[in-house]
């Protein structure tokens, strides 16, 4: 490293924006430091396929990963919902900085608004590319129409302008960090729409054995958001880690406990287990792998056990 250090970030607009987010960070408890960004391509990002036909996940992290152990980039900047519950040998978080809002968001035509999901029209047309989303909505308002959405969010919130689509269901903390806090016409609890595991937080993945890097790097680490991450991954990997099934996450940290929401849902929203659990701060995987359980044993693994049988 010496004086040094490599960024690696995939290549989109909103990637770049978080790349800088923990360069400038870094830059400012290091200011001697050089520090630059290396883009590298990812499978999520020259593919077009939904994220079950090209590797579910993992597409968006791999080619980064290996530019780690290739010693080609110091550290990865990841959206941690996109990093596989169980890591690549030799690697490590080094730091899960502060979590942007964690909530997905409504978002409709520019100058339009709405009260609440119920507000939404019958037979409105609403894009979203997730499974867990789609599983919800599905649930909530089975009257919607469901469309696929591609693109990056510029090229979503044209076509939405255009007149494509009615709503269009996106991440709050990408468009905040994008600038677009005022497209969010409606940010969604986290009691109505459950988030996936991880969302809105960043993760900076470092060798294991790079002990320079993981100095500078865990300086970076917020405490209460490792915990609830924490909490959240561990359900996940309990559940499967890379199960394709519809899976949220939520954790939220207060007075020295930690509250855990989970929801396990089969593809059609037709059947959605959910459940809440709350523990010490002190036992963050543990609390995870207990509501995993607790899912498992209330219907989740019936839905589990027929998606694979149905995708064997």
């Amino acid at each position: 490293m010496e004086n040094s250090l490599v960024i690696g970030s995939r290549g989109s607009k909103l990637a770049l924006i978080q790349a800088n987010i923990a360069k400038n960070q870094i830059q400012l408890l290091n200011p001697s430091l050089q520090i630059s960004i290396e883009v590298v391509k990812t499978s999520g990002d020259v593919k077009n396929d939904p994220l079950s036909v090209i590797g579910g996940q993992g597409v968006f992290t791999k080619e980064l990963e290996d530019a780690l152990l290739d010693r080609r980039i110091d550290l990865a900047v990841h959206s941690l919902k996109d990093l596989p519950t169980v890591l690549t040998e030799g690697l490590s978080i080094a730091a899960i900085c502060k979590r942007e809002d964690p909530r997905d968001a409504l978002v409709l035509p520019r100058g339009k608004s709405l009260a609440n999901l119920a507000a939404l029209r019958k037979g409105a047309r609403v894009g979203t590319s997730s499974p867990r989303r789609l599983a919800q909505l599905k649930h909530i308002r089975p009257d919607l129409q469901f469309m696929e959405l591609r693109g990056n969010v510029d090229t979503r919130l044209r076509k939405l302008d255009e007149g494509e689509y009615d709503a269009l269901v996106l991440a709050c903390a990408g468009l905040r960090r994008l600038g677009l806090d005022n497209r969010v016409t409606l940010a969604l609890a986290a009691q109505e729409m459950v988030p996936a595991v991880g969302q809105g937080a960043l993760a900076i993945e470092v060798r294991a054995d790079d002990e320079a890097v993981l100095s500078i790097v865990s300086k970076l680490d917020h405490k209460f958001t490792r915990l609830a991450c924490l909490a959240e991954r561990s359900l996940l990997r309990a559940l499967g880690g890379g199960c394709l099934l519809p899976i949220g996450a939520h954790a939220v940290v207060r007075d020295k406990r930690i509250r855990l929401e989970g929801l396990v849902a089969d593809r059609a929203g037709t059947q959605v287990v959910r459940r809440r659990l709350s523990g010490s701060i002190t036992e963050p995987e543990e609390l995870g792998a207990q509501l995993a359980n607790d899912l498992l044993e209330n219907g989740a693994a019936e839905l589990l056990a027929r998606d694979a049988e149905v995708n064997g």
